[in-house]
């Protein structure tokens, strides 16, 4: 009765606005995320927030220093620990009633994360081209819905953010690559988060890990303000019974 009690003073603020029905969606929901840093960090956190019952949450790396200025679980005591178990410890302080499932491993076309067969929409927020492409044609092929984030690196105006399909993007050189390679695969659509936002240079010398190529600007308000959308995106999805403009 206590917890019962508990969970209907947390959803307190989020009944004004939802039916019971559409709460009562989101707690029967399973989200899988793929990647956890600036735009899947808070993906996981606003979806964790609005009472998602079941999430699986997927990143092998652990938290840097250079992550603080933009990874909402990054943090100096954070600092060294693995994203995956980090983050599900806090999803579950915020919802103790919630299944998180936390898998260190980075998803890859060789190695890949298997997507369980109940899972109602993918979020894909990982940052290399053969890992999202192989995410968006699973999904493609098994009908499953997806939101995948484009490239927020090196901009600074969270405002020019859309969500949008794939093939409506402009000035992001990842939407590019990614829109050629699905005209390959003949994958027509895919709803995606993405700037208008043409990239800045950056100065900076950062490499990243054992990386050749510098690693791009960031700065807090951009890959938060892109996970917060595809968050929302996901929630519209899951209460409206609908495709929200297609599954991928």
């Amino acid at each position: 009765m206590e917890m019962r009690t508990n969970a209907k003073q947390r959803d307190a603020r989020t009944a004004l606005l939802f039916s019971g029905e559409q709460l009562a969606a989101l707690k029967s929901a399973h989200v899988m995320i793929f990647g956890l840093g600036g735009v899947g960090g808070y993906a996981a956190e606003a979806l964790g927030r609005m009472g998602i019952g079941k999430l699986m949450i997927v990143d092998k790396d652990r938290f840097e220093l250079s992550n603080i200025n933009r990874q909402i679980c990054a943090l100096t005591s954070t600092v060294g620990k693995p994203k995956a178990e980090v983050t599900r410890q806090r999803l579950l302080d915020i919802n103790p009633d919630a299944e998180v499932i936390a898998i260190e491993k980075f998803h890859l076309p060789k190695t890949p994360v298997p997507i369980p067969g109940d899972v109602d929409i993918v979020i894909d927020a990982v940052d290399t081209v053969a890992a999202k492409l192989y995410i968006i044609e699973t999904c493609f092929q098994r009908n499953i819905r997806v939101i995948s984030c484009m490239g927020m690196g090196n901009r600074l105006d969270p405002s020019r953010i859309q969500l949008g399909d794939i093939y409506d993007t402009s000035n992001c050189a990842l939407s590019r690559v990614i829109r050629k390679e699905l005209r390959k695969r003949g994958i027509p659509s895919l709803r995606c988060v993405y700037s208008t936002e043409e990239a800045a240079r950056s100065d900076g010398d950062l490499q990243i890990k054992k990386k050749s190529r510098p690693a791009p600007g960031s700065v807090a308000y951009v890959p938060s303000i892109a996970g917060l959308l595809m968050a929302y995106d996901a929630v519209h999805m899951l209460i409206n019974k609908t495709d929200s403009g297609d599954r991928c």
